[in-house]
């Protein structure tokens, strides 16, 4: 939810508002709709108590398909990245999410057939966008800037496209005001698109990062790794908005948002809950979906 050439590039909001139609806000007789964005909400302002929430107790199937087989991230450097060791820190968390056991917590959830999502995540590949947009992105701008990015390409069934913006940009829909980042899904080239909106956190600091020191010494991109990670997992489980979810609208994320668990003491004095490969890292908890469902950082 909305918290949101490239190399091999084939491609809910941490909070609310408007998508496209793919990003159906009305509810029905199995309560509210996810809309990619009702729980990315800004820090102090979180929905999800890692609780289960008010109402039903866990989240539930509504029938839709989950990704299953690899999850392949792709990113598109929107803005002006020049200099910023973002670059290196989000790629190296793309390649390390996969196999870990924070992601496993997604393989508890399963499509109509039972397949299970997998713990398999690769970094399909990046590209630039030097601003074809502006500096002030629409909701519907961010889809063009993926569309872009595609070309005559039909994009990858299995992907996930987060478009990364630097700090000088602005999604006019709420970023920094109601979320922090937002997923959905829509039509481009007549494929069905799975794509993310998540800004530079150093663009707001106070209300889209946990901590003003980071492990990686860049607040901002170490901010953006947790939402990426919600957002990564909505993806995964609810990629067409219609599959688990909780009769609140929010998805596995959105429950756990801004929860942290277990935190040590990184190196430069900042806090973290996880090391993949040779960095830490400071992510939300995930929801784990069993009869005794909870927030966790692993099975």
């Amino acid at each position: 939810m909305r918290r949101n050439v490239l190399v091999s590039l084939s491609i809910g909001l941490l909070s609310l508002s408007c998508l496209t139609a793919a990003d159906d806000r009305n509810g029905n007789g199995n309560g509210q709709l996810p809309n990619g964005k009702s729980g990315e909400t800004l820090l102090g302002n979180a929905k999800g108590n890692g609780k289960g929430g008010s109402g039903p107790t866990n989240i539930s199937y509504h029938g839709g398909p989950v990704m299953t087989g690899t999850t392949n991230m792709y990113y598109i450097w929107y803005g002006d990245w020049s200099g910023n060791t973002a670059t290196t820190i989000l790629s190296d968390f793309a390649k390390g999410i996969g196999g870990s056991p924070y992601f496993n917590i997604n393989t508890t959830y399963y499509d109509g057939s039972g397949t299970k999502v997998s713990n398999n995540v690769a970094l399909g590949g990046s590209t630039t966008d030097y601003y074809s947009q502006g500096a002030n992105l629409t909701d519907a701008g961010v889809k063009a800037v993926v569309a872009k990015s595609l070309g005559s390409n039909l994009g990858d069934p299995h992907g996930v496209y987060f478009v990364l913006t630097s700090a000088d940009v602005n999604e006019t829909s709420g970023f920094c005001t109601q979320y922090c980042g937002w997923h959905t899904h829509g039509s481009i080239s007549g494929a069905d698109i799975k794509y993310s909106f998540v800004g530079d956190a150093a663009r707001c600091l106070s209300g889209c990062a946990a901590q003003s020191t980071s492990p990686n010494g860049n607040p901002g991109v170490d901010g953006m790794i947790s939402v990426i990670a919600h957002e990564l997992e909505e993806a995964a489980t609810d990629p067409d908005l219609n599959a688990w979810y909780f009769a609140t609208g929010a998805e596995n994320a959105d429950q756990c948002a801004w929860t942290f668990g277990t935190e040590y003491t990184a190196g430069n004095g900042s806090k973290a809950n996880m090391k993949l490969g040779t960095r830490d890292y400071l992510v939300q908890q995930n929801w784990i979906q069993s009869s005794a469902g909870k927030c966790a950082l692993h099975l």
